[in-house]
């Protein structure tokens, strides 16, 4: 009789097949909220057939920017790859709490993020951080906006350019970024070192390792979104939300018959 594990690769795995479950007391937990792990939802489900959409964001406005130029390399892998892509000129954008969130260019990055399925983020590093305009776009992105999350369950890749030698201060930091607003952060990254080395007079980048990067993390980005778009509301669902869900409409509901 063949294992579980041994099983065709076109059946559906049974979550049950990967533990047995102890009857343990769980005197704290919310039994109306607490579910089991639905394989159908993770492996069964229907699958999206349109081009993955993915958001570019750079963090520079200079004329000669090489993180917008790194950006715009990286836009034409994804599109060769099959993604529909869009990159925000952040050029007029307010900074944070300067105006009201009317603002068009607010407005525009805003729409976009929810439009989105991935992100690119890329920013120069300086003075050993991203910039103030890398930061900016991503602090006019709320975490939740009339019940919808601009970035909550989009896959992104980090990436970083450098006048001088390789580092890493940037992409960690987005990396931070990323978690805090609940997105899926991709493994591999890009840092690009000496950037002004790296593009020629009409901005396309040179055949290098560092070229070769950009390649493999939009290959990855692609890979991870694909898997990922369909299953990101099941994957987000969170027991302490539904259980904070719930609360809410009790009171809701002992509110009314006071």
């Amino acid at each position: 009789m063949k294992s579980s594990s041994t099983r065709k690769a076109s059946a559906l795995p049974d979550i049950h097949d990967f533990h047995d479950f102890p009857d343990d007391p769980l005197p704290s937990i919310d039994e109306d909220q607490f579910r089991p792990i639905d394989g159908k939802v993770l492996f069964d489900g229907p699958r999206a057939i349109h081009r993955p959409r993915v958001l570019m964001l750079y963090g520079s406005l200079r004329e000669r920017s090489y993180s917008r130029l790194a950006t715009e390399e990286a836009a034409r892998i994804l599109r060769r790859l099959g993604a529909e892509v869009r990159i925000f000129n952040p050029s007029g954008l307010p900074l944070p709490d300067s105006t009201s969130a009317d603002h068009p260019k607010v407005q525009e990055l805003r729409e976009l993020s929810i439009w989105s399925e991935a992100q690119v983020w890329c920013s120069p590093e300086r003075h050993g951080s991203m910039t103030g305009v890398m930061k900016a776009q991503i602090d006019w992105l709320p975490l939740s906006m009339g019940g919808v999350r601009p970035t909550q369950g989009r896959t992104l890749a980090v990436m970083q350019v450098s006048g001088g030698s390789q580092s890493f201060n940037a992409v960690n930091q987005l990396r931070i970024l990323g978690r805090w607003m609940r997105m899926f952060t991709i493994p591999n990254q890009s840092s690009v070192a000496k950037a002004f080395a790296e593009f020629d007079e009409a901005g396309r980048m040179k055949p290098s390792s560092y070229y070769n990067r950009i390649v493999d993390v939009m290959e990855e980005l692609m890979k991870f979104t694909l898997l990922l778009r369909d299953r990101s509301d099941y994957l987000i669902d969170r027991y302490s939300e539904r259980v904070e869900s719930a609360e809410q409409v009790a009171k809701r509901v002992n509110q009314r018959s006071i």
